[in-house]
């Protein structure tokens, strides 16, 4: 006799990477259980059997996000010899992403903006996905202070939330259509923010 649930073909990683599609096309209050089954072909049972829940399974997808495509530009910002270069290139890899996707935007950012009381626990998980990009901006200035990039009474913090602004400015404005060349142009004026910049 055939088990229940999930079919033997059923493949969880490439299941994920569609279900992250959907959150991020829809945001988490906007996907509904028959679009996270009907992009998987998998029956409600089977999708509850793989994922537990439509939160855990979003929480996976922004994980999973995080791991893939929110990783580029936060890869490109440590890696570069400078913070000025590492700061425009944490912007370009911001705007490739935002208009990578056909709704645009980045999950972090727009997966859920007003949730019901309810979905708290989800908007929650991503407050703390954002509040860890914003560390990470402002641990690389931390850095070009330490090695005299910037002056040593730079204040990091606000400038961390400068940058890390602009790069959600990038995401809603990808997000009601702005193209990669508008959203490019925003680069340059954002970095003359750094302190000493000609």
């Amino acid at each position: 006799m055939a088990s229940r649930g999930r079919p033997r073909s059923f493949d969880r990683d490439l299941a994920l990477e569609r279900v992250m599609e959907v959150f991020w096309s829809k945001g988490y209050e906007g996907a509904q259980l028959n679009d996270l089954t009907a992009v998987i072909g998998v029956t409600p049972p089977s999708f509850y059997a793989a994922f537990g829940s439509k939160e855990a399974a979003f929480r996976e997808a922004v994980d999973l996000y995080i791991e893939t495509v929110g990783a580029r530009p936060m890869r490109a910002l440590e890696d570069a010899t400078t913070v000025r270069q590492g700061l425009r290139a944490m912007l370009e890899g911001s705007v490739d992403v935002a208009t990578s996707s056909k709704p645009g935007g980045c999950l972090l950012i727009v997966g859920a903006v007003n949730c019901l009381p309810e979905n708290r626990p989800a908007r929650d998980h991503l407050l703390r996905a954002r509040k860890k990009t914003l560390s990470l901006i402002k641990a690389r200035l931390e850095r070009g202070v330490r090695e005299g990039e910037l002056p040593a009474d730079t204040e990091v913090g606000r400038l961390a939330t400068f940058y890390h602004g602009i790069m959600q400015a990038i995401s809603f404005q990808a997000r009601d259509g702005a193209t990669r060349k508008a959203l490019r142009a925003l680069i340059e004026p954002a970095l003359r923010a750094l302190p000493g910049c000609p």
